[in-house]
């Protein structure tokens, strides 16, 4: 059996296709296709059901995907035990993160870290959902609630906080609300609720009992620029909304506090380049901590 086989199933079965497999694996499909028929001869068994629209699981790859998941742990394991010998830092590390942190405040700061390890490779998903951190969508998750499922490892990264916000052009034309119940009266900005992925970013709930949103975007970095456009009031980070000029705090005693952490699968805990990152995303914080709360 070909360890890269049993890599190319792994991908197949955590993405349900082939193409997107590919994609991950940095290979075309016809290798991965290749591959894992190789391993379904080698295993003489049928590991996936392949479809026009995606692959599933047989019953013995549902079986195998558990074996296959352990030797992946091995080789991690073995990686890490090479890494404390050989203390280069080199590789790929995929960070996950809620867009609002992930572009605001990482994408301007990560160019740091790859200067000071040039072997180092990051990719930065920014985008606002949760990631599978057992299907390898990233190798660490900023996220927004301490996972309590899982072998997952968390730590709190830092709190932040949250406020009502509105362009100065905005309260220019139609006044500054004076009372929490003065919102109803003015168009107000928040996330499309049927996409809300946590119940930490249903922020409007704990100041109205209907928030109403009149505009919805299922992005904190698209509410942000609503609110600047002069669109209406909205509830926004005030780490990203301190460094817009024409920004306007709004019922300043009003504030929402959340927190950020950061989580990691246990089998890749003792890699060398992924505790790197997570300690350069510590170090990050610590520097700027003043930004947050």
């Amino acid at each position: 059996m070909d360890w890269d086989d049993v890599r190319m199933f792994l991908a197949v079965a955590r993405s349900g296709q082939i193409l997107s497999a590919s994609r991950r694996m940095g290979v075309n499909h016809a290798t991965v296709s290749r591959r894992v028929s190789a391993l379904e001869e080698s295993l003489n068994t049928r590991l996936l059901i392949r479809r026009t629209n995606g692959c599933d699981l047989t019953a013995e790859g549902e079986t195998f995907l558990k074996a296959a998941e352990r030797m992946e742990t091995e080789m991690l394991a073995a990686q890490a035990m090479i890494a404390k010998v050989d203390s280069a830092i080199a590789g790929t590390v995929r960070i996950g993160a809620p867009d609002g942190f992930g572009v605001s405040f990482l994408s301007p700061r990560l160019g740091r870290l790859i200067r000071r390890y040039p072997d180092l490779k990051i990719e930065l998903v920014p985008v606002p959902r949760s990631f599978s951190l057992s299907q390898r969508e990233a190798d660490i998750a900023i996220t927004l609630e301490r996972p309590d499922q899982g072998r997952l490892i968390s730590s709190k990264l830092t709190d932040y906080t949250l406020g009502l916000y509105a362009s100065a052009g905005y309260l220019k034309e139609n006044g500054t609300p004076e009372r929490i119940e003065d919102l109803r009266h003015h168009p107000r900005i928040g996330y499309v609720e049927d996409l809300i992925f946590t119940p930490s970013l249903d922020f409007s709930a704990e100041l109205l009992r209907n928030w109403d949103t009149a505009f919805g975007v299922s992005s904190s970095i698209g509410q942000t620029e609503a609110v600047l456009s002069g669109a209406g009031i909205g509830i926004l980070h005030n780490y990203i909304a301190h460094e817009k000029d024409t920004l306007v705090r709004v019922l300043p005693e009003i504030e929402i506090r959340r927190a950020y952490w950061t989580t990691y699968h246990e089998s890749i805990r003792d890699l060398l380049r992924v505790r790197t990152v997570i300690d350069f995303l510590q170090e990050l914080v610590r520097e700027e901590r003043g930004r947050f709360v």
